[in-house]
């Protein structure tokens, strides 16, 4: 087979492959967004989404550059910047409110949605399922029963002594 044959299937393979990586995490931050859009967060399914399909591309652009121009170019580098720009992102929804603080969790949530974003960048699918679904779980269940155990009220009290 002559070589363009073959450097044009790869081609399409991998694109491919990254099309549907793509694919997985804009469908895992949305599935977590649909959370926090459940009970009226600012941050919702569209954010989670964007965040963790704009983390897996830019991992994905880091994983590529790497296997054209090997040791010449460092691969940590743009995840790294990922991490800076979702903490940017991050302070921006917190916001104080007297002695209340707002938006912490969806700020985590968020930060959760990038590492997401960038697991599938680096082919871990597993790794990244596993945690949407236990991040979803924390998400949802956890903060039912931060409600319903009366936890925050308590926490609540005690800052305003």
């Amino acid at each position: 087979m002559p070589l363009y044959v073959l450097m044009t299937n790869e081609l399409i393979f991998s694109q491919s492959t990254i099309f549907l990586e793509l694919i997985l995490a804009a469908l895992l931050g949305t599935f977590l967004g649909l959370e926090r859009e459940y009970i009226g967060k600012i941050a919702g399914a569209r954010t989670y989404a964007l965040v963790s399909m704009g983390a897996a591309l830019f991992t994905i652009l880091s994983r590529e550059e790497f296997k054209i121009y090997g040791n010449a170019f460092d691969p940590s580098r743009i995840p790294s910047q990922i991490l800076v720009g979702i903490g940017f992102i991050g302070a921006g929804i917190i916001i104080h409110q007297g002695i209340q603080v707002r938006g912490i969790t969806t700020a985590a949530g968020l930060w959760v949605v990038a590492s997401l974003g960038m697991a599938i960048g680096f082919g871990m699918y597993e790794v990244a399922v596993f945690v949407a679904v236990l991040a979803f779980i924390i998400m949802f269940f956890v903060g039912k029963l931060e409600v319903n155990s009366g936890l925050k009220e308590i926490e609540k009290r005690k800052q305003e002594k």
